[in-house]
């Protein structure tokens, strides 16, 4: 199969602002986060992750111009009920309410990676997009690993 060119910049727009949605979703969280917990290392880490993902919203966004489109200007209506619900279950673990941030927030990236490992590892898209994302996958990583990393460190005090 063919792709040519108008395709596979469809695709790679699409593709591109799906992800550029789920990370600013997740740059939100951060935010919203690093605003409620009690530990200032915590708050620190939040707001530099939700920094840093909004450099990776910025770097898809750029690309996604390249092919003279339009980035997705939003989060996703998914993210945003799902922020709602995270927000409301880590208030609601007032005696540990940090590491029940700490534990969402480390979800969130669990989802993100996936959303990126899937869009890579299908079939059907093209080696340009694939090559796209693979860029952005070792931020991804790196966010996703020190979140894992405060969980586990949390729960071994625990």
């Amino acid at each position: 199969m063919t792709t040519n060119n108008a395709e596979l910049r469809k695709e790679k727009v699409e593709t591109l602002n799906e992800l550029i949605q789920a990370t600013r979703d997740s740059a939100r969280f951060y935010a919203d986060a690093a605003k409620a917990v009690h530990n200032p290392g915590l708050r620190t880490l939040f707001d530099q992750m939700a920094e840093s993902k909004q450099g990776l919203v910025g770097s898809m966004s750029r690309e996604v111009r390249a092919e003279a489109a339009e980035p997705a200007a939003d989060g996703s209506l998914r993210g945003k009920l799902h922020q709602v619900y995270s927000t409301l279950r880590a208030e609601m673990a007032r005696d540990n309410g940090d590491y029940a941030y700490v534990k969402e927030l480390e979800k969130s990236e669990d989802r993100l990676m996936s959303a990126f490992h899937d869009a890579i590892q299908r079939d059907d898209a093209p080696k340009a997009v694939k090559e796209s994302l693979l860029s952005y996958l070792p931020k991804v990583q790196q966010h996703h690993d020190a979140m894992r990393d405060r969980k586990w460190a949390m729960e071994a005090r625990h």
